[in-house]
């Protein structure tokens, strides 16, 4: 089977890349490395630069920041799927729903997801996690819902363009039920769209749960997460930046790597760009 042609370009490669190394850390590392490594306090060491013992060098705890990073990761993963996988299962029943019945169903659907949508995605999602309490199962909570308006609104404006095409208005006409056109033919043709949205999606969720883990509102020690570490370095950046600049360069990778794969794959799956036409 061959490469589609946005896959194969520097772009493509390099995002490709990012995402399985990420994906293999999140996976492996904690099977690999024993919680107390990454636990292990040493305050000898605290705030020790990078050295051969500490590759990455020590929080202000003398923890090695080489675990906790590698830890860290299945952590900010395993939120940040969570949470687009909620959004997935609240947005898309809207926007299938708005988009395929449309007059009064459409508007007042719409409005509830225009009203969500005046509110910036991490202040509603601020706001969700400090009335439910911060933790991790609350952050999910709180991004799954913040981002579910957009996934509807993208939704919506597929399934009203699929429900328009010929053979949805024939398969109508011959007698099919309302539930069979959207299971059959509705949502198999907007997948695409779903699953591009979902990747650049997963950029957005790891960066607001590292927003909401540095304002005190994500997770909770001891868990570890890029955020959380970020938030514990904030009093050290001018006697020690490599606190934060390893959780910071471990979000950035990863929400670059994603981003490049998220267009890659819309390139891919829209046949109408040249990308798609390898």
């Amino acid at each position: 089977m061959k490469m589609p042609a946005s896959f194969r370009t520097s772009k493509g490669i390099l995002g490709i890349t990012l995402v399985v190394t990420v994906l293999l850390i999140a996976i492996i590392a904690p099977m690999l490395i024993p919680d107390t490594l990454a636990t292990k306090m040493d305050m000898r060491a605290r705030l020790s630069p990078p050295t051969w013992a500490h590759p990455l060098g020590t929080d202000q705890l003398g923890r090695d920041l080489l675990y906790r990073v590698l830890l860290g990761a299945q952590t900010s993963i395993l939120i940040a799927s969570a949470a687009v996988l909620m959004s997935i299962l609240i947005g898309m029943p809207l926007g299938l729903i708005s988009g395929y019945a449309g007059g009064t169903t459409d508007n007042v659907l719409m409005r509830l997801v225009d009203t969500l949508l005046a509110f910036p995605a991490l202040l509603l999602a601020l706001t969700i996690s400090a009335v439910l309490g911060p933790n991790l199962q609350n952050t999910i909570i709180a991004i799954g819902i913040a981002f579910a308006p957009f996934l509807a609104r993208i939704i919506r404006g597929e399934a009203l363009r699929v429900a328009q095409m010929p053979y949805v208005e024939a398969a109508r006409t011959a007698g099919n039920s309302d539930l069979r056109l959207i299971v059959r033919h509705i949502l198999p043709n907007i997948m695409p769209a779903v699953i591009v949205q979902s990747t650049i999606s997963l950029a957005f969720a790891i960066l607001a749960e590292a927003g909401l883990s540095f304002l005190g509102l994500g997770t909770q020690p001891p868990d570890a997460s890029w955020g959380l570490m970020i938030q514990a370095s904030r009093d050290y950046l001018d006697r020690a930046p490599w606190t934060a600049l390893v959780p910071g360069a471990a979000v950035a990778l990863t929400v670059l790597g994603l981003n490049m794969f998220g267009d890659a794959l819309r390139d891919a799956l829209d046949p109408r760009s040249k990308g798609g036409a390898g």
